[in-house]
């Protein structure tokens, strides 16, 4: 099972929509659509679960394609930049 990364997209996204789109290179195990904890509201970014083979044609096909309006960012979820956190001083 691979993780993915999906970065940039439309706040009207749906788990629907999203699955559709990766489900043209494989079968799609899960989609978390991340939401904010304070207000609920969506992120503009998911993690998606797929069998290894499918992932890399996926992330392959999919990656800075437009989907919903905008030009996506779709990666493995281990190579998504982390933010490092200001530290308090």
């Amino acid at each position: 099972m691979k993780r993915i990364y999906v970065g940039n997209l439309d706040y009207g996204v749906t788990e629907n929509s999203v699955k559709e789109l990766f489900s043209k290179y494989g079968k799609v195990e899960s989609v978390a659509l991340i939401k904010d904890n304070g207000t609920g509201r969506f992120r503009g970014f998911c993690f998606i679960n797929m069998d290894d083979e499918y992932s890399k044609m996926a992330i392959e096909k999919l990656n800075k394609t437009k989907f919903a309006g905008r030009i996506i960012d779709v990666m493995p979820a281990n190579m998504k930049k982390r933010r490092k956190k200001k530290s308090k001083e």
